[in-house]
Formats: structure tokens, sequence, C-alpha cells
């Protein structure tokens, strides 16, 4: 790691305080006169409900209870904080939002040992569409892809002690003792990303592909650490000596959180659902207790709600497919009115649209490109890792496509496109063995870039934070026909 720890957390902090003014700057202005936007309409007043009863939904009328709570609980805090106003619901996703700058700029800073290039994550982050947008409303997505970054934070952490410890071993002779390798003991932070996952399968169902992604990634982490070590036959000890603990810490932590998320509803007697095996004769799995059989037929029902939302022939006018995402090819506008003053003319247009920024999202197949050529033929774990985090939460979407899809799915790729657009910088940059002139272009090029983000991101901004602009300029703004 880079030795100017001192000055790597004085810039993360300093880029983080950016963040959490750009994310809360005018939180509250994009509102249906008032009261939520979009699917803020589902989420904040169950958030409310759940403020009133103590953590639970219990209001069987509604049944749109589509999502576990951890989601609803956290914009929950915020209207218990500053009450049911836009302030209220939308605070905790944007401290959420700028938390996620933080573990950018700290993960982007372990896997390139620079500082500079863990501060440019941590710019490029800020200046997204998609993560600024999603961190300034009442949905659930900033919070599901901050609890999964933390928890990629957590395995790059546990991987580099794991490999510290190898060296120990090394050092201390110890080698030999055993055919497999050494014991590695209790893994704190492999146990805090299994902590991250849960909680983001209780935001929404999908962290269990990244459960899956990354107990892989643990596993191979591991075999390589014995190979690099010297372990005679290093898979065959990562499989015996290291797939159980990761088990445990990748899987069976995270089922035990998740499950621990439903405390409020299993506490309470009102709950939905929460007595159906009382109202339901066909509840099986009878040698369970009842309040989880119960659980268990809430969860099947959400399950019918995911797998009949379906659209195959009535799409709805912002619909887009995971083919769409990586460039961007179809935003959303999540609120929308003409006739506004505050531009400098009685007729003025408010938006608020959820677009990646261009400068970022379009560079986004030749970034992946990229990263497949360098994690095969170089065989660089680091593109493998975020190859991994970005694949973990595009390539399910493909699975079934008649589902009803939006482009606000593609949040927790954000992070891992800037990782991996960070990496590239880094070739870009040059390193040490490279000569001065080549590193002033490096950095020159590097810095040119940074520069056009910024930029787009600015130009971008009226139509990100719903700010009263003229009809003509909101027709600017929108610059290819899939946008409109």
């Amino acid at each position: 790691m880079p030795s100017d720890r001192l000055r790597g957390w004085l810039v993360t902090l300093a880029i983080t305080l950016v963040a959490v003014v750009v994310r809360l700057w005018d939180l509250g202005r994009a509102t249906n006169e008032g009261t939520p936007v979009f699917d803020e309409k589902h989420y904040v007043p169950q958030a409310w409900q759940m403020l009133r009863n103590g953590g639970y939904e219990d209001n069987p009328g509604y049944e749109l209870v589509a999502h576990p709570p951890v989601g609803k609980q956290m914009i929950a805090i915020g209207e218990w904080l500053l009450g049911y106003n836009p302030w209220g619901w939308r605070i905790v996703a944007a401290l959420s939002g700028a938390l996620m700058v933080l573990l950018v700029v700290r993960i982007a800073r372990r896997m390139t040992r620079s500082t500079m290039l863990g501060a440019i994550a941590g710019i490029l982050l800020i200046c997204d569409g998609v993560s600024h947008v999603q961190s300034r409303v009442g949905m659930l997505d900033i919070f599901q892809a901050m609890f999964l970054l933390a928890a990629f934070a957590c395995l790059l952490v546990d991987r580099d002690q794991v490999r510290s410890r190898m060296w120990q071993v090394c050092v201390d002779g110890r080698l030999a003792d055993s055919r497999w390798g050494p014991r590695l003991g209790f893994r704190w932070w492999r146990f805090g990303a299994g902590l991250m996952l849960g909680l983001a399968c209780g935001v929404k169902w999908n962290g269990i592909y990244y459960i899956m992604a990354f107990g892989l990634l643990s596993v191979i982490w591991d075999a390589l650490a014995r190979r690099s070590a010297g372990v005679p036959r290093p898979w065959r000890a990562a499989l015996l000596r290291d797939t159980a603990p990761a088990l445990w810490s990748l899987v069976a932590i995270p089922l035990l959180v998740y499950f621990g998320t439903w405390a409020m509803w299993f506490a309470s007697e009102t709950a939905t659902d929460r007595h159906a095996v009382l109202l339901h004769d066909d509840v099986g799995a009878g040698f369970l207790p009842d309040p989880l059989r119960s659980l268990i037929f809430y969860q099947l029902n959400v399950l019918d709600f995911h797998t009949h939302l379906v659209t195959p022939k009535t799409p709805h006018p912002w619909e887009s497919k995971p083919w769409a995402w990586p460039m961007g090819m179809r935003p959303m506008l999540y609120y929308y009115e003409s006739g506004m003053p505050g531009c400098g003319r009685a007729n003025c247009v408010e938006a608020t649209m959820l677009i990646g920024t261009p400068a970022m999202w379009w560079l986004s197949l030749p970034v992946a490109g990229w990263a497949v050529w360098r994690a095969t033929s170089r065989m660089d774990w680091r593109y493998a890792a975020v190859l991994v985090g970005y694949g973990a939460g595009y390539l399910p979407w493909f699975l079934n496509l008649d589902r009803q899809m939006y482009y606000f799915y593609a949040t927790p790729l954000a992070p891992f496109l800037v990782l991996g657009i960070v990496l590239v910088l880094g070739e870009v940059l040059g390193t040490r063995q490279h000569n001065f002139e080549r590193r002033r272009t490096g950095l020159l090029a590097v810095a040119l870039y940074v520069g056009l983000v910024v930029a787009n991101f600015i130009w971008l901004w009226p139509v990100l934070n719903g700010d009263p602009i003229t009809p003509e300029h909101w027709q600017a703004e929108l610059w290819l026909p899939s946008w409109r």
C-alpha cells in the first residue's frame, strides 16, 4: 500500500465532503406538488408506515410489498429525523450515495496502490448521473449498491490480509507443516462482507447473485494465494481448507442476516401475512414453526409478484432491457413539469431524468473488452474482480427478458464501471518504469478525460436535479432519439 496513509485519508474525506454537498444540493426540489415521484410513491409511504408501526408493514390492502424491509427502513430513518417531506425521505439515500464515493476512493486506492487514482475514482463516481439521481430519490437501489460495494471492499482487504498471512508463514518457515498449507484463522473482513451481502439481500433479492459471485471469487483468490506461497496443490488445498469457511462467511452469514432483517415482522402481531398459516390451509412445511411458515408464504407471494411482472405486449413507456444499460441508451424520466417560472421566462421546464454520464457510460463496452483481455491474457486479478462485480449485477437480468425492467436496475453497475475506467486510466498514466515524457503525456490525457467527465456532468446537471430550464435547453439535453 502507499506510504501516504494520512494524505490518503485527507484526500478521501475531502472528496467525500464534495460528494455530500453535491448529493444534498437542493435535495427537495423535484416533487409532484410536494408528493413523491415515480417509484417513490411505493417506498416512501411504506417507509412511513414502518416508522409508525415500529419497523414493519401491516396494510394487507396495499399488498404491493415487493421487496424485503431494509431499504424501506433506511428511508424511514430519514423520515424519523426530518419528517414526511422530500428531505426526510431522501436524506439517507443521499448520504448513502456519498458513502459510496468514500468506498470507491479507498477501493481504487487499494487496487491501484495510488492515492491519485483513488481520488480520480471518487470524482468519477460523483459525476456519474445514475449514482447521482438514485442518491436523490427515495428508492431502494442506492442502498443495495452501497452494501454491495462495501462487501466488495471487505473482500479486497481480506485478500490482502490472506496474502500477508501467507507471507508470514513463508518467512517463519512453516509452509511445509502441512501439505495443504496453513490454516488462515478467522477472517473478520470476509465475515464483514457476509454481513453486507445479507443486508444487500435485505434490500432486494437479486443480491443473491453477488453472494454466488463473491463467494467464488474469494475461494479463487485463496487458491491463488496458496499457489503464490508455494503450496504443492493449491486448488485442492483451497477446496479443503477455504471452501467451508467461505460458505460460512459468504452464504450462511448472509442468510442469517437476511432472516434477521425480518425481526420486526416476527415480533409483530399485525404485519402483513404474519399469521398466514391461520388464514390459508395450503401453507406447507408443517414441520417448521408457524411464524417461519408464514414468512415463507409471504416470500412466495412476493416471488409470484416478480414472476408475473411481465409486459411483453404493453411495455412501460420508459422500460428498457439490459442490452441498453451499459451505454445508457434508454434513460428514465422521473419527473417533468412544463409552464414553470424560474429560467427567465414564464414557460420553463423542470425535469429529472436518470441518465448515465455519457463520457463514462459510453465507454463501458470498450472498457469491458479491455478488462476481459487483461484478465485472460495478462492474468490481472484487478480487472477480473471488476468484471465479477459488474457481471453479477448485469448478466442475471438476461434470464427473464419478458420481465418489466428499468434503467435504475443498473445502479449497482456504476461503481464497478468507475473502477474499470480507473484501472485503464492507471495504464494510460504509466508506471515509474516509464520515462518522464511518457508519464507527462499520460497525466495530460488522464487530466483531459477527467475534465471531460466533469464538464459532461455539469451540462447534465439541470436535468439530473429538476432545475428550471428553457424548452430549448431541455431539447438540447436530449442527445439521442431513444432519450425522448
